[in-house]
């Protein structure tokens, strides 16, 4: 985390927005962590909460989107061409599609809160050709969500559980 606040300290929201953004369509970076950072930032005044859960929202939903796009025009055709060196056949990869035509919607919504799963979600929802209204449903649903537990949770809560926390170092050293 240490080599991306410098980044968000100098150009604030913007820094947070292309980090969410990239990360949501595979990009391996830390952005749930820059989220709970800027939401601490915003806490001591070094940031506009506001800034920082629009920020978080809008790349959440465009990085997902972009994934979703990714895998739409050509992530089926991969897994198709390459799925065998993964023991994806044909009838596992239609199964897999039946599944997650059953239960996409619930995946979108809560993939932003599991590592792996928030970076490949847009891409696995194009892949398994989720419809897009259904898909841009489940995503606006879930990076708001994650926004608000990991953006906007930190900020009301430290105030709040700070002389709880105090103690609790002081047991671990």
């Amino acid at each position: 985390m240490s080599y991306i606040e410098p980044y968000i300290m100098a150009y604030g929201a913007l820094a947070l927005f292309v980090i969410v953004y990239l990360e949501s369509f595979g990009m391996p970076l830390p952005g749930e962590s820059a989220l709970v950072a800027s939401s601490l930032m915003a806490l001591h005044g070094l940031m506009q909460i506001d800034a920082v859960l629009i920020a978080v929202v809008t790349g959440a939903i465009l990085g997902d989107s972009t994934g979703y796009v990714i895998g739409r025009f050509g992530g089926r055709k991969l897994l198709e061409k390459h799925g065998h060196r993964v023991k994806l056949t044909p009838s596992r990869l239609a199964g897999f599609e039946r599944q997650f035509e059953k239960n996409g919607f619930l995946v979108v919504a809560s993939a932003r809160f599991f590592v792996l799963l928030r970076q490949l979600n847009g891409i696995i929802a194009g892949s398994m050709k989720m419809r897009p209204t259904r898909f841009m449903a489940a995503n606006i649903i879930g990076a708001i969500g994650w926004a608000l537990v990991w953006g906007l949770g930190p900020y009301l809560l430290s105030g709040a559980l700070a002389p709880y926390v105090a103690p609790v170092k002081n047991w671990f050293g």
